[in-house]
């Protein structure tokens, strides 16, 4: 078994997002653009993948990648989570990038590595690895049909789409009609694609690198996720030392100490748990196993985490002005993205054979 602990590598890798994210992505930014019609950061995505090549962490250094691994990458989602960033990271550089890997296609994949070039797999972002998604129609080297629910697909520039004759295909983002959804996480709007006689380049069979993509995208989710409720976690340990009630701090009276001691064991046991997924993606050893339990502990642990924070933080945690909202909003949408805790169990029951009685 892999060492799970970060290595120095890892931990300079994060202080150097965290660093970037402290100057360019701070809560007030962040909540004045999920109130607008452009909820991305360009700029930090830039930084990110400009400045950092972070886009390129799993691509091969022959394409123009960074030749890293999962491991890297998941460093980079917790920190990306700590701060829920509105950038698509996770659809681009890890679902699409692994959509590409599994499809061999050298020259998408070099442009998704420079950040320049944003993807998308046109799948719905609720759909867990291995389960069935929607196609659209391929007539004639054209597509046709609606895809909804998919995640970051107002900002791609090319859509992966899977198609009903078993291929997946590159689509220039342009020539689909893109119409934004209303979505509860705003900072990962969600949208519908709509294709009509849509040119499209078959890189190859839809069904085994759709299902690469999602486990990928749920196996380094977790890592999102635990970022999200390290920070949901800190934040309200740090508010309730501050805030005081019949002159002492809030956070001295023994039952939110206690409340505040159970979130820190699931906490740190979703950090096992997403280290572990993340480990077995760069492995390739027990993947399946390994990413199903870290979905099925990682989700509901960030819901609750964030369901504390607005609680603990009383009246002001309610308040559009304060982040909590942000964090509440994106665990949700997180609890069913790439399948819900309750798939993944069910999957995992089948994968150690321990069904339910």
């Amino acid at each position: 078994m892999s060492d799970l602990l970060y290595s120095e590598e890892e931990e300079a890798l994060r202080a150097a997002v965290r660093d970037l994210l402290t100057d360019h992505c701070d809560a007030p930014g962040v909540i004045a653009r999920a109130e607008s019609d452009a909820p991305h950061h360009r700029a930090l995505w830039k930084a990110l993948t400009d400045g950092m090549g972070l886009a390129g962490l799993l691509v091969p250094e022959e394409l123009d990648g960074q030749g890293a691994t999962h491991r890297e990458a998941a460093v980079v989602l917790e920190e990306l989570g700590r701060a829920v960033a509105p950038v698509p990271y996770l659809t681009s550089a890890v679902v699409a990038t692994e959509a590409l890997l599994a499809c061999g296609t050298d020259d998408l994949l070099r442009d998704l590595a420079t950040g320049r070039t944003i993807g998308a797999l046109a799948v719905a972002l609720d759909v867990a690895p291995g389960a069935a998604y929607r196609t659209v129609r391929h007539d004639d080297g054209a597509l046709h049909g609606e895809l909804t629910g998919i995640a970051d697909a107002v900002v791609a520039d090319v859509l992966l789409v899977p198609a009903d004759d078993g291929g997946l295909y590159a689509v220039d983002a342009s020539a689909a009609t893109v119409t934004p959804q209303t979505s509860l996480d705003l900072t990962r709007p969600l949208a519908t694609v709509g294709l009509d006689g849509a040119p499209g380049r078959l890189l190859g069979d839809a069904e085994p690198a759709v299902r690469r993509a999602l486990r990928a995208g749920a196996g380094l989710l977790a890592s999102e996720q635990c970022g999200l409720a390290e920070w949901t976690l800190t934040e309200t340990v740090r508010y309730l030392k501050e805030r005081k009630q019949f002159n002492r701090p809030v956070g001295g009276f023994q039952a939110l100490k206690h409340r505040l001691a159970q979130l820190w064991l699931e906490v740190v046991n979703t950090r096992a748990a997403a280290r572990n997924a993340a480990d077995a993606l760069t492995t390739g050893e027990d993947v399946d196993v390994a990413v199903t339990v870290a979905q099925a502990y990682a989700a509901p642990v960030a819901v609750h985490a964030a369901e504390e924070t607005l609680q603990l933080h009383g009246g002001i945690g309610m308040t559009w002005e304060h982040p909590a909202h942000l964090y509440l909003k994106r665990a949700k949408a997180d609890s069913i993205a790439y399948g819900t805790a309750g798939a993944h169990r069910e999957a995992l029951a089948g994968l150690v054979d321990l069904q339910a009685p």
